[in-house]
């Protein structure tokens, strides 16, 4: 056979391809709908469950975080800004933003990660630390930890001043009037010279 023998059979065999393909194309039924854009029917959660284990005891503690709240692990500080998943009839997919900071033995704070974690996929953007790994487990819609605004409520009530019990005035108190000293103000400084 010669060279132009084969290409002609090539292109004989490349137009049949198509031909079938596009007869094939024509007798689809109708095309699948779009498929869904990304992130549609994700679910916002206001609460992240993350695992972590201190390599030293060899202990592993699950605990859960409210978004925009720090929680401390031994020597990390965990804040999720968000946490997603999908309803129960999908496919599971998981994940959240976090950020980490390792409190130093100099008591400084310093950011060791910044990123997504994917609960499907612990290893991939799990912090590995020296001492700590931490990974995320799972978005919740609630948490038996009390939320952020219920233990804000109790603090200020707790720090409310209470009112001072009145004192019983002495019976038989003669009417002296004291001039009237003003005391210094203790929220100001003291400008007095003291050479």
């Amino acid at each position: 056979m010669s060279f132009f023998s084969l290409t002609s059979m090539g292109g004989l065999m490349v137009a049949a391809g198509l031909a079938v393909s596009t007869a094939a194309l024509a007798a689809s039924p109708e095309p699948a709908a779009p498929a869904p854009a990304p992130g549609a029917n994700r679910v916002t959660n206001p609460v992240a469950e993350f695992a972590g284990i201190d390599k030293i005891t060899g202990r592993i503690i699950t605990f859960d975080v409210y978004i925009d709240e720090t929680v401390q692990f031994g020597a990390l500080q965990v804040t999720p800004r968000v946490c997603y998943s999908r309803p129960q009839t999908e496919e599971p997919k998981t994940d959240s933003f976090v950020e980490v900071d390792e409190i130093t033995l100099d008591r400084k704070i310093r950011r060791i990660f910044t990123g997504w974690m994917f609960a499907e996929s612990p290893g991939l953007n799990a912090v590995e630390h020296a001492v700590y790994d931490v990974w995320l487990k799972e978005c919740k819609q609630k948490s038996d930890v009390p939320a952020p605004d219920g233990a804000k409520a109790d603090a200020t009530k707790a720090e409310a001043p209470k009112p001072a019990a009145a004192k019983p005035k002495p019976a038989a108190t003669p009417d002296v009037t004291e001039p009237d000293v003003a005391e210094p103000d203790a929220s100001e400084p003291d400008t007095t010279d003291s050479n």
